[in-house]
């Protein structure tokens, strides 16, 4: 009896210490799948970091007026809420626009600048003026602009507010006053609105030092003497979209005085619009036909799609070329025809057929079972019933990435248009006007203006990615499969 009482409790800690080792090891089980799904998460985010890091950064450099100043700041002024809510007063008091600015008829707009004075020194108001200053450079020196220095009055600056501080000059901190000026600018009598209202405001010495304003300074000129304003009521939107505004009202055309921006966007859109349309028509019909139809040379037909792969497009850069110009054997010219450069169907005859958009279709086609076009010709459906009824309808994956595919690809095209769309601006294309603003607008240094036009021209195409990454993920995942 008592070893039966001995056993019992022997064999309850020995099942005990059973359920707890397993439970032990599920909890190190479940913490070894936590501890990989941590890796795996840290190694995509990092992953994704440094893909889109170089576009996160060109989106936060496009804001500042400066994108090259030194040492480079991630953060800039353009970022801070407190000048939004600077810019929309300062926009409401030029022009009753609190979002975009400006200045009309009516204005009154108060200013202030906050100089340091050092001990010992008399402080003196600054002198301030509206400039006639251009927006900018390159193509806007072109332009004929309304300066509002010709409608602009200027009151007399006045000091508001001194208070002692402390500033470090060199190694050293010195004491002294923080003075505070007010400059108050008025539109009298009628006039047109103005965009933009700019200021310069200059101190009466080096020894009274800049140190804030309402809004910050565009930049500082002489060595910080001179505080210049680009527009002093620039709303809030106005004041962090500036270079985006900039690119859309400063290159315009000569001839028409349109916005060649958009002019060269809608290009882009008609041009990768029309290739997709033309890419699908080809490469659905024609993969179809090399995956399922048997005929004489089916083969060497493939082969050649494979070898047309292969070849550069800059290898029949001449011939084309010549094609586009004289016609197909010089015909064009013999038979009073017009030549097909500097048009954007010139640009479509040369570059709307690939090989590569064929091989992807055709490969999805071979991953669809045979049996479901069976079931269809049973029921009487010839090669075209099966191909428009059944097989495009279970190709949306792969059709998903072509259409990605096809308007990336006609959307950054560079090379052919380049050479086909010379003259005039208007028919450019949407890369070849970022290189017009590469080549105008970089030599003056003005790099805000050429981000902000890059990150435009990458957003329809990311767009479109998010819209159509479901297939175009099943698409790359089943086109290069083979069951």
């Amino acid at each position: 009896m008592n070893g039966r009482l001995a056993e019992g409790p022997a064999a309850a800690a020995t099942a005990a210490g059973l359920v707890q080792e397993r439970h032990d090891d599920e909890r190190w089980a479940a913490r070894r799948r936590w501890s990989r799904a941590a890796l795996a998460y840290l190694l995509m985010l990092v992953l994704s970091i440094f893909f889109l890091g170089p576009l996160l950064f060109a989106a936060l450099s496009s804001v500042k007026n400066d994108p090259l100043a030194y040492p480079p700041q991630l953060l800039a002024p353009q970022l801070s809420p407190a000048n939004w809510a600077a810019g929309a007063r300062l926009g409401r008091q030029g022009a009753d626009a609190p979002f975009w600015g400006g200045f009309a008829p009516g204005a009154r707009v108060e200013f202030d600048l906050t100089y340091f004075v050092p001990e010992g020194l008399e402080a003196a108001a600054p002198t301030a003026v509206v400039p006639r200053r251009r927006p900018g450079g390159g193509l806007g020196a072109v332009q004929r602009i309304t300066y509002a220095a010709d409608y602009a009055e200027l009151g007399p600056v006045v000091e508001v507010a001194r208070e002692p501080g402390r500033r470090r000059v060199g190694e050293e901190l010195v004491a002294g006053e923080h003075v505070t000026y007010r400059v108050t600018v008025t539109y009298p009598g009628e006039g047109p609105p103005i965009d933009r209202l700019p200021l310069d405001v200059e101190a009466p010495s080096r020894q009274q030092q800049f140190v804030s304003s309402t809004l910050p300074p565009t930049r500082l000129e002489r060595r910080g003497l001179v505080a210049s304003y680009e527009a002093i009521t620039p709303g809030s939107l106005g004041y962090l979209l500036n270079n985006y505004r900039r690119v859309f009202n400063e290159a315009r055309s000569v001839t028409t005085g349109q916005s060649l921006f958009l002019r060269w966007t809608w290009n882009t859109f008609v041009y990768a619009f029309f290739r997709v349309l033309l890419t699908l028509a080809v490469a659905t019909m024609a993969g179809y036909a090399l995956a399922r139809l048997r005929f004489p040379g089916r083969n060497l037909v493939f082969l050649l799609v494979l070898f047309a792969q292969m070849v550069p497009t800059q290898v029949l850069f001449i011939s084309n070329y010549l094609v586009l110009r004289d016609g197909i054997w010089g015909l064009w010219p013999a038979l009073g025809l017009g030549t097909l450069l500097n048009s954007l169907p010139g640009l479509l005859f040369v570059t709307a057929l690939s090989a590569g958009p064929v091989f992807i279709m055709k490969q999805f086609y071979e991953s669809i079972p045979r049996e479901v076009e069976e079931s269809a010709m049973i029921d009487g459906a010839g090669h075209w019933g099966r191909f428009w009824r059944v097989v495009l309808p279970m190709a949306r994956p792969a059709l998903g990435a072509l259409i990605i595919l096809s308007f990336q690809s006609a959307w950054n095209d560079f090379f052919w248009p380049l050479v086909v769309l010379t003259t005039p601006e208007d028919i450019k294309t949407l890369p070849i006007g970022l290189l017009t603003f590469r080549n105008v607008y970089g030599n003056t240094g003005d790099w805000g203006l050429i981000l902000a036009g890059a990150i435009m021209s990458a957003v329809p195409v990311i767009v479109l990615f998010v819209v159509f990454q479901r297939y175009f993920m099943e698409g790359v995942s089943f086109g290069g499969s083979k069951e």
